[in-house]
């Protein structure tokens, strides 16, 4: 099946919550609606039966440089390159709103990851025009 990011879904505020805990992260419930409220956008994938299967935003001031945060993919989803395709539209997004630089941080196990997704490795994870 061919899964759809789509940028800026609506998204119910239990949603993302849901997700992080299926993934072991911490809920953050009093994060939302507030993140969608001050992010600059973000995208997520539904399967078939409309469940939020992954997540992730870009935040900053709108100017040049952006900040990319939370990318989340369902267990049961994981390594069928959904999280890949999440970040590169991410990034595309990016680069239609004006920003030339996106960072993000990342556990060094998921370099990797990141580098597939077109980021270059420093103290963090940096992707430029």
């Amino acid at each position: 099946m061919k899964y759809e990011v789509i940028i800026n879904m609506p998204i119910c505020n239990h949603e993302v919550p849901d997700l992080r805990e299926l993934v072991g992260w911490g809920r953050r419930d009093k994060e939302y609606p507030t993140l969608f409220e001050r992010c600059n956008f973000w995208a997520g994938v539904r399967d078939a039966d409309n469940k939020l299967i992954a997540f992730g935003y870009v935040c900053g001031m709108g100017l040049e440089h952006g900040y990319m945060e939370d990318i989340i993919v369902h267990p049961d989803y994981q390594k069928k390159g959904i999280g890949v395709e999440l970040v590169k539209e991410l990034l595309r997004e990016s680069e239609r709103f004006g920003l030339g630089i996106v960072t993000v941080s990342y556990e060094e196990h998921n370099t990797n990851f990141y580098r597939t997704c077109g980021f270059s490795s420093s103290s963090g994870g940096v992707w430029q025009i």
